[in-house]
Protein backbone atom coordinates (compact mmCIF):
# COMPACT_ATOMS: atom_id res chain seq x y z
CA UNK A 1 0.00 0.00 0.00
CA UNK A 2 1.18 3.23 -0.94
CA UNK A 3 1.73 5.70 1.73
CA UNK A 4 -1.11 8.53 0.69
CA UNK A 5 -3.59 5.52 0.57
CA UNK A 6 -1.83 4.01 4.30
CA UNK A 7 -2.52 7.24 5.51
CA UNK A 8 -6.07 8.04 4.45
CA UNK A 9 -6.57 4.12 5.52
CA UNK A 10 -5.41 5.20 8.83
CA UNK A 11 -7.72 8.22 8.90
CA UNK A 12 -10.31 6.57 8.37
CA UNK A 13 -10.29 3.59 10.91
CA UNK A 14 -9.44 5.95 13.83
CA UNK A 15 -12.49 8.55 12.43
CA UNK A 16 -14.77 5.49 12.64
CA UNK A 17 -13.32 4.42 16.41
CA UNK A 18 -13.81 8.57 17.63
CA UNK A 19 -17.50 8.46 16.41
CA UNK A 20 -18.32 5.47 17.99
CA UNK A 21 -16.89 6.99 21.01
CA UNK A 22 -18.49 10.10 20.24
CA UNK A 23 -22.15 8.25 20.43
CA UNK A 24 -21.16 6.82 24.16
CA UNK A 25 -20.81 10.09 25.61
CA UNK A 26 -22.66 12.40 22.81
CA UNK A 27 -26.57 12.09 24.55
CA UNK A 28 -25.56 12.47 28.21
CA UNK A 29 -25.90 16.36 27.74
CA UNK A 30 -29.27 15.61 25.57
CA UNK A 31 -30.58 13.55 28.07
CA UNK A 32 -32.83 15.99 30.13
CA UNK A 33 -34.47 17.35 26.84
CA UNK A 34 -34.98 13.84 25.33
CA UNK A 35 -37.02 12.98 28.33
CA UNK A 36 -39.34 15.79 28.03
CA UNK A 37 -39.49 15.46 24.06
CA UNK A 38 -40.36 12.19 24.39
CA UNK A 39 -42.49 11.79 27.40
CA UNK A 40 -40.52 9.66 29.21
CA UNK A 41 -38.86 9.27 32.71
CA UNK A 42 -35.18 9.61 33.47
CA UNK A 43 -35.30 6.54 34.58
CA UNK A 44 -36.79 5.47 31.01
CA UNK A 45 -34.18 7.86 29.12
CA UNK A 46 -31.39 6.18 30.88
CA UNK A 47 -32.02 3.38 28.60
CA UNK A 48 -30.53 5.23 25.73
CA UNK A 49 -27.25 4.90 27.41
CA UNK A 50 -27.49 1.22 28.52
CA UNK A 51 -28.88 -0.26 25.56
CA UNK A 52 -26.02 0.26 23.61
CA UNK A 53 -23.44 -0.76 26.49
CA UNK A 54 -25.51 -4.33 26.30
CA UNK A 55 -25.46 -4.23 22.74
CA UNK A 56 -21.15 -3.89 23.08
CA UNK A 57 -21.57 -6.28 25.83
CA UNK A 58 -23.04 -8.91 23.22
CA UNK A 59 -21.08 -8.08 20.42
CA UNK A 60 -17.48 -7.64 21.76
CA UNK A 61 -16.63 -11.83 22.46
CA UNK A 62 -18.21 -12.43 19.06
CA UNK A 63 -15.69 -10.03 17.02
CA UNK A 64 -13.04 -12.81 16.34
CA UNK A 65 -15.86 -15.00 15.16
CA UNK A 66 -17.71 -12.33 13.14
CA UNK A 67 -14.23 -11.17 11.74
CA UNK A 68 -12.97 -14.77 10.55
CA UNK A 69 -16.64 -16.00 9.19
CA UNK A 70 -17.19 -13.00 7.51
CA UNK A 71 -13.94 -11.15 6.75
CA UNK A 72 -12.67 -8.60 8.11
CA UNK A 73 -13.33 -6.27 5.57
CA UNK A 74 -17.12 -6.86 5.24
CA UNK A 75 -17.63 -7.56 8.48
CA UNK A 76 -16.23 -4.00 9.01
CA UNK A 77 -17.77 -2.06 6.47
CA UNK A 78 -21.59 -3.86 7.12
CA UNK A 79 -21.14 -2.85 10.93
CA UNK A 80 -20.34 0.65 9.73
CA UNK A 81 -23.27 0.76 7.16
CA UNK A 82 -25.80 -0.32 10.08
CA UNK A 83 -24.46 1.94 13.02
CA UNK A 84 -24.86 4.94 10.24
CA UNK A 85 -28.58 3.54 9.80
CA UNK A 86 -29.11 3.41 13.13
CA UNK A 87 -28.20 6.43 13.50
CA UNK A 88 -30.44 8.57 11.21
CA UNK A 89 -33.47 5.67 12.93
CA UNK A 90 -32.37 7.11 16.23
CA UNK A 91 -33.09 10.89 14.95
CA UNK A 92 -36.19 9.74 13.58
CA UNK A 93 -37.19 8.14 16.85
CA UNK A 94 -41.12 9.17 17.74
CA UNK A 95 -41.35 7.68 21.22
CA UNK A 96 -38.62 6.25 24.01
CA UNK A 97 -38.64 2.61 23.38
CA UNK A 98 -37.96 3.07 19.54
CA UNK A 99 -35.14 4.83 20.38
CA UNK A 100 -34.02 2.78 22.61
CA UNK A 101 -34.37 -0.17 20.01
CA UNK A 102 -32.19 1.56 17.28
CA UNK A 103 -29.68 2.53 20.29
CA UNK A 104 -29.00 -0.86 20.99
CA UNK A 105 -29.03 -2.09 16.96
CA UNK A 106 -26.28 1.20 16.79
CA UNK A 107 -24.40 -0.51 19.66
CA UNK A 108 -23.97 -3.91 18.03
CA UNK A 109 -22.47 -1.94 15.18
CA UNK A 110 -20.42 0.01 17.06
CA UNK A 111 -18.39 -2.87 18.23
CA UNK A 112 -16.60 -3.46 15.44
CA UNK A 113 -15.35 -0.05 14.99
CA UNK A 114 -13.22 0.52 18.36
CA UNK A 115 -11.74 -3.60 18.43
CA UNK A 116 -10.98 -4.26 14.50
CA UNK A 117 -10.24 -0.10 13.85
CA UNK A 118 -7.31 -1.13 16.78
CA UNK A 119 -6.55 -4.11 15.02
CA UNK A 120 -5.99 -2.12 11.44
CA UNK A 121 -3.96 0.85 13.30
CA UNK A 122 -1.40 -2.07 14.49
CA UNK A 123 -1.21 -3.68 11.23
CA UNK A 124 -0.21 -0.12 9.57
CA UNK A 125 3.01 -0.05 11.78
CA UNK A 126 5.97 -1.46 11.55
CA UNK A 127 7.24 -3.82 14.50
CA UNK A 128 9.49 -0.96 16.07
CA UNK A 129 7.11 1.87 15.80
CA UNK A 130 3.94 -0.55 17.73
CA UNK A 131 4.50 2.08 20.92
CA UNK A 132 3.52 4.64 18.43
CA UNK A 133 0.69 2.97 16.92
CA UNK A 134 -0.28 2.75 20.51
CA UNK A 135 0.12 6.01 21.74
CA UNK A 136 -1.67 7.24 18.39
CA UNK A 137 -4.63 4.80 18.76
CA UNK A 138 -4.71 5.65 22.69
CA UNK A 139 -4.77 9.58 21.74
CA UNK A 140 -7.86 8.73 19.23
CA UNK A 141 -10.28 7.17 21.52
CA UNK A 142 -9.81 9.93 23.57
CA UNK A 143 -10.93 12.29 21.33
CA UNK A 144 -14.42 11.25 21.18
CA UNK A 145 -15.59 11.31 25.05
CA UNK A 146 -13.93 14.96 24.85
CA UNK A 147 -15.77 16.70 22.13
CA UNK A 148 -19.10 14.40 22.63
CA UNK A 149 -20.51 16.11 25.68
CA UNK A 150 -19.59 19.53 24.54
CA UNK A 151 -20.60 18.82 20.78
CA UNK A 152 -24.06 17.47 22.21
CA UNK A 153 -24.46 20.19 24.60
CA UNK A 154 -24.15 22.79 21.86
CA UNK A 155 -26.15 20.71 19.23
CA UNK A 156 -28.80 20.57 21.57
CA UNK A 157 -29.31 23.78 22.67
CA UNK A 158 -28.49 25.66 19.01
CA UNK A 159 -30.48 22.79 16.93
CA UNK A 160 -31.98 19.43 18.61
CA UNK A 161 -31.35 16.33 20.30
CA UNK A 162 -32.00 15.02 16.71
CA UNK A 163 -29.15 16.39 15.13
CA UNK A 164 -26.44 14.54 17.79
CA UNK A 165 -27.02 11.03 15.60
CA UNK A 166 -27.36 12.82 12.46
CA UNK A 167 -24.05 14.08 12.25
CA UNK A 168 -23.10 11.04 12.16
CA UNK A 169 -24.18 10.07 9.05
CA UNK A 170 -22.38 12.09 6.52
CA UNK A 171 -18.84 10.43 8.61
CA UNK A 172 -20.02 6.98 8.38
CA UNK A 173 -20.89 7.24 4.76
CA UNK A 174 -17.64 8.35 3.75
CA UNK A 175 -15.96 5.56 6.35
CA UNK A 176 -17.79 2.57 4.69
CA UNK A 177 -16.82 4.33 0.78
CA UNK A 178 -13.19 4.55 1.75
CA UNK A 179 -13.09 1.51 3.44
CA UNK A 180 -14.42 -0.06 0.57
CA UNK A 181 -11.82 0.91 -1.69
CA UNK A 182 -8.79 0.40 0.63
CA UNK A 183 -9.23 -1.60 3.65
CA UNK A 184 -7.94 -5.71 3.25
CA UNK A 185 -8.06 -8.75 4.60
CA UNK A 186 -5.27 -9.97 7.06
CA UNK A 187 -2.44 -11.91 5.79
CA UNK A 188 -3.30 -14.65 8.36
CA UNK A 189 -6.62 -15.61 9.37
CA UNK A 190 -7.34 -17.80 12.16
CA UNK A 191 -9.08 -21.25 12.20
CA UNK A 192 -12.88 -21.05 11.55
CA UNK A 193 -14.72 -22.24 14.64
CA UNK A 194 -18.00 -23.22 15.05
CA UNK A 195 -20.10 -20.50 16.96
CA UNK A 196 -21.04 -20.68 20.32
CA UNK A 197 -25.07 -20.48 20.03
CA UNK A 198 -25.99 -21.72 23.07
CA UNK A 199 -23.63 -19.59 24.91
CA UNK A 200 -24.25 -16.29 22.96
CA UNK A 201 -28.48 -16.75 23.93
CA UNK A 202 -28.08 -17.72 27.39
CA UNK A 203 -25.75 -14.64 27.64
CA UNK A 204 -28.01 -12.60 25.69
CA UNK A 205 -31.03 -13.83 27.92
CA UNK A 206 -29.49 -13.69 31.26
CA UNK A 207 -27.79 -10.31 30.73
CA UNK A 208 -31.16 -8.45 29.37
CA UNK A 209 -33.43 -10.00 31.84
CA UNK A 210 -30.88 -8.61 34.61
CA UNK A 211 -30.70 -5.34 33.36
CA UNK A 212 -34.57 -5.32 33.39
CA UNK A 213 -35.05 -6.34 36.64
CA UNK A 214 -32.70 -4.09 37.44
CA UNK A 215 -33.97 -0.87 35.63
CA UNK A 216 -37.52 -1.59 36.48
CA UNK A 217 -37.63 -3.38 39.89
CA UNK A 218 -37.77 0.11 41.99
CA UNK A 219 -40.21 1.67 39.37
CA UNK A 220 -42.55 -1.55 39.93
CA UNK A 221 -41.83 -2.46 43.67
CA UNK A 222 -39.63 -5.16 43.23
CA UNK A 223 -40.91 -8.28 43.70
CA UNK A 224 -44.22 -7.74 44.53
CA UNK A 225 -44.21 -7.50 40.41
CA UNK A 226 -44.95 -10.94 39.02
CA UNK A 227 -42.56 -9.74 35.84
CA UNK A 228 -39.36 -9.01 37.80
CA UNK A 229 -39.92 -12.25 39.97
CA UNK A 230 -39.92 -14.34 36.96
CA UNK A 231 -37.14 -12.01 35.17
CA UNK A 232 -35.17 -12.79 38.22
CA UNK A 233 -35.83 -16.67 38.19
CA UNK A 234 -34.66 -16.31 34.03
CA UNK A 235 -31.72 -14.16 35.10
CA UNK A 236 -30.04 -16.22 37.75
CA UNK A 237 -30.70 -19.30 35.81
CA UNK A 238 -29.72 -17.94 32.15
CA UNK A 239 -26.03 -16.63 33.93
CA UNK A 240 -25.51 -19.83 35.82
CA UNK A 241 -25.90 -21.74 32.64
CA UNK A 242 -23.86 -19.45 30.78
CA UNK A 243 -21.21 -20.01 33.20
CA UNK A 244 -21.44 -24.02 33.90
CA UNK A 245 -20.92 -24.35 29.26
CA UNK A 246 -18.52 -21.69 28.90
CA UNK A 247 -16.17 -23.62 30.91
CA UNK A 248 -16.95 -27.00 29.44
CA UNK A 249 -17.57 -26.22 25.75
CA UNK A 250 -14.94 -26.68 23.25
CA UNK A 251 -15.33 -23.59 21.43
CA UNK A 252 -17.03 -20.87 24.63
CA UNK A 253 -17.64 -17.23 23.20
CA UNK A 254 -16.49 -16.50 26.14
CA UNK A 255 -13.40 -18.61 27.36
CA UNK A 256 -14.43 -17.84 31.23
CA UNK A 257 -11.65 -20.79 31.80
CA UNK A 258 -8.88 -17.96 31.31
CA UNK A 259 -10.21 -16.82 34.81
CA UNK A 260 -8.11 -18.88 36.09
CA UNK A 261 -4.52 -16.77 35.70
CA UNK A 262 -5.58 -14.40 38.96
CA UNK A 263 -3.82 -11.28 37.35
CA UNK A 264 -6.87 -11.09 34.89
CA UNK A 265 -9.87 -12.77 37.38
CA UNK A 266 -8.52 -9.09 40.03
CA UNK A 267 -7.92 -7.31 36.64
CA UNK A 268 -11.70 -8.57 35.48
CA UNK A 269 -13.16 -7.49 38.79
CA UNK A 270 -11.65 -3.90 38.90
CA UNK A 271 -12.36 -3.29 35.23
CA UNK A 272 -16.14 -3.45 36.31
CA UNK A 273 -15.81 -1.16 38.74
CA UNK A 274 -13.84 1.15 36.47
CA UNK A 275 -16.86 0.39 33.92
CA UNK A 276 -19.48 1.81 36.90
CA UNK A 277 -17.42 5.05 37.95
CA UNK A 278 -16.60 6.20 33.84
CA UNK A 279 -20.43 5.57 32.72
CA UNK A 280 -21.81 6.73 36.42
CA UNK A 281 -19.74 9.91 36.71
CA UNK A 282 -20.65 11.20 32.72
CA UNK A 283 -24.42 10.06 33.32
CA UNK A 284 -24.67 11.75 36.77
CA UNK A 285 -22.96 15.33 36.38
CA UNK A 286 -24.95 16.73 33.39
CA UNK A 287 -28.48 15.67 35.24
CA UNK A 288 -27.11 17.25 38.60
CA UNK A 289 -25.88 20.15 36.23
CA UNK A 290 -28.61 20.82 34.03
CA UNK A 291 -31.48 19.76 36.55
CA UNK A 292 -30.40 20.81 39.79
CA UNK A 293 -27.83 23.73 38.80
CA UNK A 294 -29.96 24.98 35.79
CA UNK A 295 -26.76 24.73 33.45
CA UNK A 296 -27.49 24.72 29.65
CA UNK A 297 -26.61 21.29 27.77
CA UNK A 298 -23.60 23.64 26.49
CA UNK A 299 -22.22 24.93 30.21
CA UNK A 300 -22.65 20.70 30.84
CA UNK A 301 -20.79 19.46 28.10
CA UNK A 302 -17.97 22.31 29.12
CA UNK A 303 -17.54 21.08 32.33
CA UNK A 304 -16.21 17.64 30.95
CA UNK A 305 -13.56 19.44 28.36
CA UNK A 306 -10.66 20.79 30.51
CA UNK A 307 -10.69 17.20 32.32
CA UNK A 308 -10.39 15.09 28.70
CA UNK A 309 -7.85 17.27 27.38
CA UNK A 310 -5.78 16.92 30.61
CA UNK A 311 -6.33 13.49 30.30
CA UNK A 312 -4.90 12.99 26.24
CA UNK A 313 -1.77 14.41 27.98
CA UNK A 314 -1.90 11.41 31.34
CA UNK A 315 -2.13 8.92 28.48
CA UNK A 316 1.05 9.67 27.18
CA UNK A 317 2.86 10.11 30.26
CA UNK A 318 1.00 6.54 31.60
CA UNK A 319 2.41 4.87 28.21
CA UNK A 320 5.60 6.44 28.81
CA UNK A 321 5.46 5.08 32.64
CA UNK A 322 4.57 1.36 31.42
CA UNK A 323 7.33 1.28 28.66
CA UNK A 324 10.11 2.08 31.79
CA UNK A 325 8.98 -0.40 33.42
CA UNK A 326 6.43 1.15 36.03
CA UNK A 327 4.59 -1.48 37.45
CA UNK A 328 0.87 -1.45 36.27
CA UNK A 329 -0.67 -2.45 39.05
CA UNK A 330 0.94 1.06 40.87
CA UNK A 331 -0.69 3.19 38.18
CA UNK A 332 -3.82 1.36 38.86
CA UNK A 333 -3.52 2.21 42.55
CA UNK A 334 -3.21 5.99 41.26
CA UNK A 335 -6.01 5.82 38.81
CA UNK A 336 -8.65 4.02 41.90
CA UNK A 337 -7.62 6.60 44.08
CA UNK A 338 -8.96 10.27 41.49
CA UNK A 339 -11.78 8.28 41.32
CA UNK A 340 -12.19 7.77 44.97
CA UNK A 341 -11.16 11.30 45.33
CA UNK A 342 -13.43 12.78 42.41
CA UNK A 343 -16.86 10.77 43.70
CA UNK A 344 -15.94 11.92 47.42
CA UNK A 345 -15.38 15.91 46.40
CA UNK A 346 -18.71 15.24 44.18
CA UNK A 347 -20.59 14.51 47.55
CA UNK A 348 -19.71 17.51 49.13
CA UNK A 349 -20.80 19.77 46.79
CA UNK A 350 -24.34 22.30 47.28
CA UNK A 351 -26.43 24.58 44.48
CA UNK A 352 -24.01 26.96 44.81
CA UNK A 353 -21.14 25.33 44.17
CA UNK A 354 -19.72 27.75 41.18
CA UNK A 355 -18.84 25.16 38.21
CA UNK A 356 -15.07 25.48 38.46
CA UNK A 357 -14.87 23.73 41.75
CA UNK A 358 -16.92 20.95 39.60
CA UNK A 359 -14.89 21.41 36.34
CA UNK A 360 -11.85 20.73 38.94
CA UNK A 361 -13.00 17.79 40.11
CA UNK A 362 -13.68 16.06 36.90
CA UNK A 363 -10.15 16.56 36.33
CA UNK A 364 -9.33 14.03 38.83
CA UNK A 365 -11.64 11.94 37.17
CA UNK A 366 -10.25 12.40 33.44
CA UNK A 367 -6.81 11.80 35.61
CA UNK A 368 -8.19 8.13 37.10
CA UNK A 369 -9.41 7.49 33.62
CA UNK A 370 -6.07 7.95 31.62
CA UNK A 371 -3.80 6.06 34.62
CA UNK A 372 -6.56 3.42 34.19
CA UNK A 373 -6.84 3.03 30.26
CA UNK A 374 -3.81 1.13 29.11
CA UNK A 375 -2.48 -0.35 32.87
CA UNK A 376 -5.85 -2.34 32.96
CA UNK A 377 -5.31 -3.45 30.13
CA UNK A 378 -1.85 -4.71 30.70
CA UNK A 379 -2.54 -6.40 34.22
CA UNK A 380 -5.28 -8.41 32.64
CA UNK A 381 -3.25 -10.05 30.15
CA UNK A 382 0.10 -9.81 31.76
CA UNK A 383 -0.05 -13.63 33.21
CA UNK A 384 -1.78 -14.98 30.09
CA UNK A 385 -0.30 -16.86 27.21
CA UNK A 386 -0.39 -15.02 23.51
CA UNK A 387 -2.74 -17.29 22.20
CA UNK A 388 -4.95 -16.52 25.12
CA UNK A 389 -4.76 -12.62 25.16
CA UNK A 390 -7.28 -11.59 22.47
CA UNK A 391 -9.82 -13.74 24.35
CA UNK A 392 -8.45 -11.66 27.79
CA UNK A 393 -8.56 -8.68 26.13
CA UNK A 394 -12.24 -9.07 24.90
CA UNK A 395 -13.09 -10.48 28.42
CA UNK A 396 -11.40 -7.75 29.86
CA UNK A 397 -13.57 -5.18 27.78
CA UNK A 398 -16.92 -7.27 28.21
CA UNK A 399 -16.01 -6.52 31.94
CA UNK A 400 -15.67 -2.64 31.76
CA UNK A 401 -19.39 -2.36 29.37
CA UNK A 402 -20.88 -4.79 31.97
CA UNK A 403 -20.02 -2.66 34.62
CA UNK A 404 -20.92 0.74 32.86
CA UNK A 405 -24.80 -0.90 32.40
CA UNK A 406 -25.06 -2.15 35.31
CA UNK A 407 -23.62 1.04 37.14
CA UNK A 408 -26.36 3.49 35.33
CA UNK A 409 -29.30 0.56 36.53
CA UNK A 410 -28.33 0.79 40.52
CA UNK A 411 -27.36 4.47 40.40
CA UNK A 412 -31.11 5.01 39.16
CA UNK A 413 -32.32 2.42 41.69
CA UNK A 414 -30.35 4.16 44.54
CA UNK A 415 -31.33 7.38 44.13
CA UNK A 416 -35.17 7.06 43.43
CA UNK A 417 -35.09 5.17 47.04
CA UNK A 418 -32.70 8.28 48.85
CA UNK A 419 -35.21 10.69 47.42
CA UNK A 420 -38.04 9.02 49.44
CA UNK A 421 -35.46 8.99 52.23
CA UNK A 422 -34.40 12.40 52.14
CA UNK A 423 -37.13 13.76 52.04
CA UNK A 424 -39.07 12.22 54.62
CA UNK A 425 -36.12 13.83 56.78
CA UNK A 426 -36.89 17.18 55.31
CA UNK A 427 -40.43 16.71 56.12
CA UNK A 428 -40.29 15.97 59.98
CA UNK A 429 -38.65 19.47 59.85
CA UNK A 430 -41.57 21.01 58.27
CA UNK A 431 -43.49 21.76 61.44
CA UNK A 432 -45.62 24.15 63.62
CA UNK A 433 -43.08 24.58 66.68
CA UNK A 434 -39.93 24.78 64.22
CA UNK A 435 -38.69 28.87 64.24
CA UNK A 436 -36.80 27.86 61.16
CA UNK A 437 -39.68 26.34 59.50
CA UNK A 438 -42.13 29.53 60.42
CA UNK A 439 -39.37 32.15 59.68
CA UNK A 440 -39.02 30.84 56.34
CA UNK A 441 -43.07 30.37 55.47
CA UNK A 442 -43.14 33.96 56.58
CA UNK A 443 -40.90 35.46 54.03
CA UNK A 444 -41.87 33.64 51.61
CA UNK A 445 -45.86 35.40 52.29
CA UNK A 446 -44.46 38.62 52.87
CA UNK A 447 -42.93 38.29 49.22
CA UNK A 448 -45.71 37.26 48.04
CA UNK A 449 -47.90 39.41 49.26
CA UNK A 450 -45.42 42.60 48.42
CA UNK A 451 -46.08 41.56 44.91
CA UNK A 452 -49.91 41.83 45.23
CA UNK A 453 -51.59 38.57 46.56
CA UNK A 454 -53.46 38.61 49.40
CA UNK A 455 -52.52 36.90 52.76
CA UNK A 456 -54.30 33.14 52.29
CA UNK A 457 -52.88 33.27 48.50
CA UNK A 458 -49.49 34.52 49.99
CA UNK A 459 -49.32 31.31 52.34
CA UNK A 460 -50.80 28.97 49.82
CA UNK A 461 -47.50 29.99 47.36
CA UNK A 462 -45.37 30.16 50.10
CA UNK A 463 -46.50 26.47 51.11
CA UNK A 464 -45.97 25.28 47.42
CA UNK A 465 -42.66 27.05 47.63
CA UNK A 466 -41.37 25.23 50.13
CA UNK A 467 -42.46 21.87 48.57
CA UNK A 468 -40.17 22.53 45.52
CA UNK A 469 -37.74 23.53 47.75
CA UNK A 470 -38.13 20.18 50.12
CA UNK A 471 -37.97 17.93 46.01
CA UNK A 472 -35.00 19.77 44.51
CA UNK A 473 -33.19 19.81 47.50
CA UNK A 474 -34.42 15.87 48.37
CA UNK A 475 -33.17 15.22 44.50
CA UNK A 476 -30.05 16.82 44.71
CA UNK A 477 -29.02 15.11 48.09
CA UNK A 478 -29.91 11.82 46.38
CA UNK A 479 -27.83 12.76 43.57
CA UNK A 480 -24.63 13.22 46.10
CA UNK A 481 -25.11 9.72 47.73
CA UNK A 482 -24.91 8.24 44.40
CA UNK A 483 -21.65 9.75 43.94
CA UNK A 484 -20.20 8.13 47.08
CA UNK A 485 -21.68 4.57 46.83
CA UNK A 486 -19.80 4.64 43.64
CA UNK A 487 -16.73 6.17 45.17
CA UNK A 488 -17.43 3.32 47.89
CA UNK A 489 -17.07 0.61 45.73
CA UNK A 490 -13.79 1.58 44.25
CA UNK A 491 -12.55 1.86 47.59
CA UNK A 492 -13.90 -1.64 48.96
CA UNK A 493 -12.30 -3.53 45.35
CA UNK A 494 -9.21 -1.64 45.86
CA UNK A 495 -7.11 -4.24 47.99
CA UNK A 496 -7.37 -6.68 45.52
CA UNK A 497 -4.42 -5.14 44.32
CA UNK A 498 -2.16 -6.50 47.03
CA UNK A 499 -2.94 -10.14 45.69
CA UNK A 500 -2.04 -8.93 41.69
CA UNK A 501 1.19 -11.21 41.05
CA UNK A 502 4.16 -9.51 40.25
CA UNK A 503 4.01 -8.32 36.53
CA UNK A 504 5.45 -10.48 33.70
CA UNK A 505 8.83 -9.22 32.80
CA UNK A 506 8.06 -9.92 29.41
CA UNK A 507 6.24 -7.38 27.61
CA UNK A 508 3.66 -8.42 25.84
CA UNK A 509 1.94 -6.11 22.90
CA UNK A 510 -1.65 -4.48 24.40
CA UNK A 511 -3.98 -3.15 22.27
CA UNK A 512 -5.34 0.17 24.33
CA UNK A 513 -9.11 -0.89 25.77
CA UNK A 514 -11.68 1.95 24.95
CA UNK A 515 -12.18 3.15 28.36
CA UNK A 516 -13.95 6.61 28.25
Amino acid sequence: MNPIKRQILLITVIAAAIMELIDTSIVNVALNYMSGNLGATLEDISWVITSYAIANVIIIPMTSFLVNNLGRRNYYIGSIILFTFCSFMCGNATNIWELVSFRFLQGLGGGALLSVSAMVVYELFPKEKQATASALFGIGVFIGPTIGPTLGGYITENYSWPWIFYINIPIGIAAAVSCYFLLYEPAIKQKIKQIDWLGIILLIIGIGSLQVVLERGQTDDWFAAGYIVFLTVVAALSLTGFIIWELYTENPVVNLRILRFRSLSIAAVLTFITGMGMYTSIYLTPVVAQRLLNFTPTQSGLLLLPGSIVAVLALIITGKLLQKGVSAALIVFFGFACFIYFNWSMSRINLETPAIDITLNLIFRAIGMALLTVPLGTLAVSSLELKDMPQGTALNNMMRQLGGSFGISIINTYVARRIASHRMDLITHITPDNPAFINRINGYAAAFMQKGFGLLDAKQKAMLLVEKVVIQQSSFSSYLDGYFLIGSFFAMVLPLLLFVAKRDKKKALVIPSSDH
